[in-house]
């Protein structure tokens, strides 16, 4: 690894560690086009060496989270168990595809993200305003009742979001937080803050699961994979510490716009070599 490479990685590692620990999830969307662009690995290698700097980033942001009891372990356990079989089945196919191919499908799952993140904003900023009103009122009666019992009233629906955020992160290389929170906070009843740290335990598990089948499949750069994913878990351990100074919505905006922003440049560079 030469020492330009390794000067780029620290950044990259930063930013996305910080985006993970803050967002419990989305950042690790960075990391391909960091690896493919800016540190010279091939769509196939990026997609496979993403893998590595989620979890580790993961790692690090879950053992916050799970000091502050932020994590339900059993329900991100069985969402995670669950999206295996998908992580296996986009494992095989991102395998089977052109690069040139699987990066324009890339631009196109960042496109959705930016969506998705620019919506979750705009909820998050009128719960603010709505807070206040809110302010005194007490628990609704049942409601952790209803939380905890989220799996048994919606098992299919919950089967089948696992298996997709799986697929997600087989094919993509990427922990599919953007997908998992809002899952979590839907179906199961989780609040915020919980859903964003147990999702962390779900990308654990889906990453981990992704890279074991890619085993043996190519050879990976680990002294760069290293370097990028220790800044990770440092840019994740200061996300974390970050969450709760910082604006929810103002940085949901922000990154969503620079996703979007990296979305385009990467369909204009593929598309047309397709």
């Amino acid at each position: 690894m030469s020492v330009v490479l390794a000067v780029a990685a620290l950044p990259c590692g930063l930013v996305i560690g910080v985006l993970l620990g803050a967002l419990g999830g989305g950042g690790s969307i960075l990391a391909v086009p960091a690896l493919v662009y800016l540190l010279g690995q091939s769509p196939h290698e990026a997609t496979a060496g993403a893998l590595i700097v989620v979890a580790v980033g993961a790692v690090t942001g879950l053992a916050c989270h799970a000091r502050g009891g932020r994590v339900r372990w059993a329900a991100g356990a069985v969402f995670g168990l669950l999206g295996t079989a998908g992580s296996f089945l986009g494992t095989r196919w991102s395998a089977a595809l052109d690069p040139t191919a699987l990066m324009a499908a890339f631009a196109g799952l960042m496109l959705a993200v930016a969506a998705t993140l620019l919506l979750q904003g705009r909820r998050k900023a009128r719960e603010q305003k709505e807070a206040p009103g809110r302010q005194g009122r007490q628990e609704a009666p049942g409601r952790r009742e209803r939380q905890t019992s989220g799996a048994r009233r919606y098992p299919a629906r919950i089967a089948v979001t696992a298996s997709a955020v799986g697929l997600l992160t087989g094919f993509f290389g990427v922990g599919g937080g953007f997908v998992v929170v809002p899952a979590l906070t839907l179906v199961l009843g989780l609040e915020m803050p919980v859903a964003v740290g147990t999702s962390l335990l779900v990308i654990l598990i889906n990453s981990t699961t992704a890279l074991a089948i890619r085993a043996g499949t190519g050879a990976l750069d680990w002294p760069l994979l290293a370097g990028f994913a220790a800044c990770t878990a440092v840019g994740s351990y200061l996300g974390n510490r970050l969450s709760a100074r910082l604006p929810a919505s103002a940085l949901t905006r922000s990154f969503a716009s620079l996703i979007a922003v990296l979305a385009v440049g990467m369909a204009a560079t593929a598309i047309p070599r397709l």
